[in-house]
């Protein structure tokens, strides 16, 4: 059992009107449950002979913690407790957005919740609100501080008023941790700018290059292009930094446990905000070591461990979501493995299935999706993913070689017809998307643009193609209906919804015109959000075509996420066939053709299933009825139905 199964379980007859006593010592006992494990965590990260008094730094930290957080916030805690996983639930449907860019700032994003509960959102992820760098800042990822709201978009206070509508409107809130690194103009990095050698320990810094020359040895580069090497030479303090994504941000040195003690008070601070789920940045790289790649170590798993352990005692309440666009048999370990299972991270990002959508759409064929997700262990049962199909970051190629060459294909060239198709490289493509960090050495790069605008319709607007328009219109209805039904927290794009297309003004931004990501980040166009309901607009069709998916899902819960999918070969390469089970024989079957033409799968096998008569069989996303007239079921191009059963 995880700790949060067995939290739950010991808590049972609690609620009611809980006394301060009463909380108080659900609190001793969720610190006596996670104890040994949080003890066990510690020392292996840091050997006790060493630092036994930062052990019992980190016991007062807790107690301490539970004290600030606010009583209203502790009663939540509780209250989740007793529901089954939250998080899994079919009534969860999410967006993401930029808040500056969304609604100007925080108050404005208050204004705009009615927007969100007319589509169907109830989960919200803002994007870095926190104060960081002029200029160059990573979109946020470079932070001043973990705590302090940015001005552009109001204060602390404006966050509080947001949280509490939130909840008063049972919607949840999503904000990162950037727990791998600080801006260069964070406290701890100017201080140890100046000489304080106690926060240069909070750093990997360096007075030469020969632990430097050490680590890029077997470090890759995570920005070739923008940001080449790991090291950046500080001339204030006379030292080189590791600075794995951007010069700007420097690498926390995790092999400091007072580095994590710091971290822990920064993430209960951030939680006591009113935050539901926090996302772990770059969580991948949290442990360094001389020799390997310093990514997935086993220490950074550990790591993780600990801080879910500790916020399991201090917040209950709050889970964590594992941001690490890894390979599918790395970014299972996030959840935990062996005695750590489903006792890391209760989210985690399905950036493989994303990618391999993706896949889908330019090959319009599904055999690699299929192989990918037949080989993909299963996770654990009190986890869940996010799955998406778009978001601020590009859309990387990170699919395994081996599965590749099993579909007769060579894996270097089919992630350049990738490229090609997606980047505007080949003239009878429908995509028109921008290629980001490309290295002409390896020929690697990876893919930006809105999902509009990869999916064809700002070329088919452009060229006044009507039936390229609805092929389009199709393409992002089949997408995001895939990602609403699979299983897990389906996650919208701001400006998806309304079939927003690229955005080329970052072009004329000296901050931004280096980095092609922000062509996906446009400010979100409320004069036709005004006019949904007012004729016919690509915008207004995909917004209600999405708004009565997110509605069906909500209606059924057989969507919600059970580790209950099955996987079904309809014997067509251009189809994908899914299932989702339920209870008393009820389930919902998902058919979706990834071909321009119609495609047909072999009715009585549906039948078979369980899913439609000899002749006849009801789609709910259309809504319609359909009599066969022979043995086989038809898909129209870029078709996706859902049959109920039972």
């Amino acid at each position: 059992m995880n700790q949060a199964g067995l939290h739950k379980l010991l808590a049972t007859g609690s609620t009611g009107k809980l006394t301060i006593e009463g909380k108080n010592r659900l609190f001793q006992q969720r610190l006596a449950t996670n104890l040994s494990i949080i003890q066990h965590l510690f020392f292996s990260l840091y050997p006790e002979k060493d630092h036994a008094p930062a052990f019992q730094t980190l016991l007062a930290t807790l107690s301490r913690l539970y004290e600030k957080r606010p009583s209203g916030l502790q009663r939540m805690d509780l209250e989740r407790l007793f529901e089954k996983n939250w998080y899994q639930s079919e009534q969860l449907v999410g967006m993401q957005l930029y808040v500056d860019n969304f609604s100007k700032d925080l108050k404005g994003l208050k204004e705009k919740l009615p927007y969100f509960e007319k589509l169907g959102v109830n989960f919200l992820h803002l994007m870095p609100l926190t104060t960081r760098p002029e200029g160059e800042n990573d979109g946020g990822y470079a932070v001043n501080s973990y705590t302090d709201i940015d001005p552009r978009f109001g204060s602390k206070e404006d966050l509080l008023s947001l949280t509490k509508a939130l909840r008063e409107r049972q919607m949840y809130l999503m904000l990162d941790f950037v727990v791998n690194h600080t801006s260069d103009q964070y406290p701890w990095a100017q201080k140890a700018a100046l000489g304080d050698t106690k926060y240069q320990g909070y750093y990997y810094t360096y007075p030469d290059r020969e632990m430097p020359d050490a680590f890029e040895m077997s470090m890759p580069e995570i920005f070739p292009q923008s940001s080449p090497g790991n090291f950046t030479w500080n001339e204030a303090m006379g030292r080189w930094v590791m600075t794995v994504f951007n010069h700007y941000q420097w690498d926390l040195n995790y092999s400091n446990p007072q580095v994590f003690v710091e971290m822990l008070i920064n993430l209960v601070e951030k939680a006591n905000m009113g935050v539901d789920v926090i996302r772990f940045d770059a969580l991948a790289f949290l442990w360094k070591k001389l020799g390997t790649n310093s990514q997935n170590l086993p220490e950074a798993h550990r790591l993780i461990a600990l801080f879910r352990m500790c916020l399991q005692v201090v917040a209950p309440g709050v889970i964590l979501l594992a941001e690490a666009i890894v390979a599918p048999k790395d970014i299972l370990r996030y959840f935990g493995e062996g005695l750590l299972e489903g006792n890391e991270c209760e989210v985690a990002y399905n950036a493989s299935l994303m990618a391999l959508l993706w896949n889908s759409i330019a090959t319009k064929k599904t055999g690699l999706l299929y192989k990918s997700l037949a080989s993909t262990p299963a996770k654990p049962g009190d986890c869940t993913w996010i799955n998406y199909i778009r978001c601020h970051d590009d859309i990387g190629l990170g699919y395994d070689d081996e599965l590749i060459r099993d579909m007769g294909w060579d894996p270097q060239q089919h992630r350049r017809f990738l490229l090609d198709y997606y980047c505007q490289r080949l003239e009878w493509s429908p995509a028109t998307g921008e290629i980001f960090m490309y290295n002409p050495r390896t020929g690697d790069g990876r893919i930006t643009g809105s999902a509009a605008s990869l999916l064809g319709l700002e070329k088919a607007l452009r060229q006044a193609r009507r039936e390229k328009v609805q092929a389009a219109l199709d393409k992002i209805v089949l997408m995001h209906g895939i990602v609403l039904s699979i299983g897990g927290i389906p996650l919208i794009y701001a400006g998806d919804e309304i079939a927003t297309l690229n955005d080329y003004s970052y072009r004329d931004d000296p901050d931004k015109k280096g980095d092609s990501r922000w062509v996906n980040r446009p400010r979100q166009d409320w004069k036709t959000v005004a006019n949904l309901d007012k004729g016919h607009s690509p915008a207004s069709e995909v917004f209600h075509r999405l708004r009565h998916l997110i509605a069906l899902r909500k209606a059924h819960p057989e969507l919600a996420d059970r580790n209950n999918l099955s996987l079904h070969n309809p014997n067509n390469p251009h189809v994908l066939v899914f299932e989702r089970m339920g209870t008393e024989g009820k389930g919902i079957l998902v058919l979706c053709n990834f071909d321009e033409n119609e495609q047909v799968v072999d009715a009585s096998w549906v039948s078979r299933l369980g899913y439609c008569g000899k002749k006849e069989y009801t789609d709910l996303v259309s809504q319609q009825g359909y009599t066969l007239s022979s043995g086989l079921l038809p898909l129209k191009p870029y078709q996706i139905l859902w049959l109920a059963k039972g």
